[in-house]
This record gives C-alpha cells, structure tokens and sequence, in this order.
C-alpha cells in the first residue's frame, strides 16, 4: 500500500516513538524510509528573542544543533537497517518545521507522513502552537499522528 514513508522526528521521547512506528509500518509494507529532521536557524534578531552573539558564535550553535540533528538519524537508519528497511535520511534548516515537513514529502514523493503530537489543548496549544495539526490541515498527504 505505501511505497514511501516520511517520519518527521525531532528526537524527542515522543518522536521516538513515531519512528518506531514508522520503521514497523514501512518494513510490513516493504517500503522506503524517509527519516526527516528540521534544524531551526539561530535567532538573529531581538524580535525573534536572540541574544547579540557574534557570527561566530551563532555558526557554532548551528553547527552544534546540526550534528545533534545528524545524531539522532544516524540512529534511525542503525534500527531501520536492522529491521531490513531501506531508509534515507534528511536534514532541512528552518525555523517553519510544518511547512518543511510538507515540502519535504513533496520532494522524496512520500505517501504517507508520520509525526508525533503532544496532545495539547487549550491555552497551551495557543501559546507554543502545534506543527503537527499545521501538517494535518495543510498536507494532501496522509498523516499518521502517534501521541
């Protein structure tokens, strides 16, 4: 049924999670696996709540972020390759994850995304916003939300 499969993870417990799932549902459908993870770019601006850090700094922080990011998809791919699934893997720097996640779908030509939620409601939901329902209501693709 599905040929292609993108998780989107930070690596976050809950992500983790989604990728599991992700990784069983693609090896059930002898499917690629597109393991997706999105570094924010570092605040450069006192709007967007940054400290004044020099290029420097802010390049070692990145950099710091990226090779996390790369970490966490090493991972993925030792458990995908274990299971026998075929995997790739994906980094984007931004800071609009939703919408990275959609392009990124787009460009492998995904069938199906795979995300965790946290589940939040209410004034919570409001303040820190929810990348995944961003997902839901804008993707054509089907979306697989494991909370």
């Amino acid at each position: 049924m599905f040929k292609r499969i993108l998780v989107a993870t930070d690596g976050s417990t809950l992500s983790k999670k989604a990728v599991r799932a992700a990784i069983t549902l693609a090896a059930l459908h002898d499917a690629q696996l597109v393991a997706l993870t999105v570094v924010p770019r570092y605040p450069t601006s006192y709007l967007d709540g940054a400290m004044a850090f020099s290029a420097e700094e802010i390049a070692t922080t990145e950099k710091r972020w990226a090779d996390s990011a790369q970490a966490v998809l090493d991972d993925i791919v030792t458990a995908a390759k274990a299971k026998g699934v075929d995997i790739k893997t994906a980094t984007m720097s931004s800071d609009q994850v939703a919408e990275s996640v959609i392009r990124a779908a787009r460009k492998h030509r995904s069938d199906l995304i795979v995300m965790a939620s946290h589940g939040r409601k209410g004034l919570k939901r409001l303040l820190l916003g929810s990348e995944t329902q961003h997902v839901l209501t804008h993707s054509s693709l089907p979306v697989l939300v494991l909370r």
